[in-house]
């Protein structure tokens, strides 16, 4: 199973923000949006960066006054993505040894979606739950 059968389920929208808005610009984001992580952009739609949950946590662990800087200030520049063929355990094993939990999908230079922890743990369930009911069919026509 791979990422194109995430993205066939769940769709291949993908929120995106620029640098220079602000982290409570974004907290509205998220919410409005009911996600974990939006895609900091440039003016090519060129990836910079992911700005998450926990990114605006650590922020405003540091004062209130985080919520008026920009993302840039408070983004993870490096962003580790995926491609629509890699294997959903494969990215299973990468984010989780990574510990981060949103991965945009690059394909052909631009952003062609995004994967959840949530959405591969999901879909690997579904597989898991497939193969049992194959077992279970198999060994009651034996």
């Amino acid at each position: 199973m791979s990422v194109a059968r995430i993205l066939a389920a769940k769709g291949r929208h993908v929120v995106t923000t620029q640098p220079h808005r602000s982290l409570q610009d974004v907290a509205g984001l998220l919410t409005d949006h009911g996600i974990g992580a939006v895609v900091v952009t440039g003016p090519d739609a060129e990836v910079l960066g992911i700005i998450s949950e926990r990114d605006i946590v650590r922020a405003v662990a540091e004062g209130p006054a985080a919520l008026q800087e920009p993302v840039s200030r408070h983004m993870t520049p490096k962003v580790v993505t995926v491609r629509e063929g890699d294997s959903i355990d494969a990215i299973m094993d990468t984010m989780t040894a990574g510990r981060f939990r949103h991965a945009p999908v690059i394909e052909d230079g631009r952003i062609a979606g995004i994967v959840s922890i949530g959405d591969v743990v999901k879909h690997r369930v579904a597989a898991i739950e497939t193969e049992k009911e194959a077992l279970r069919e198999y060994i009651s026509n034996a």
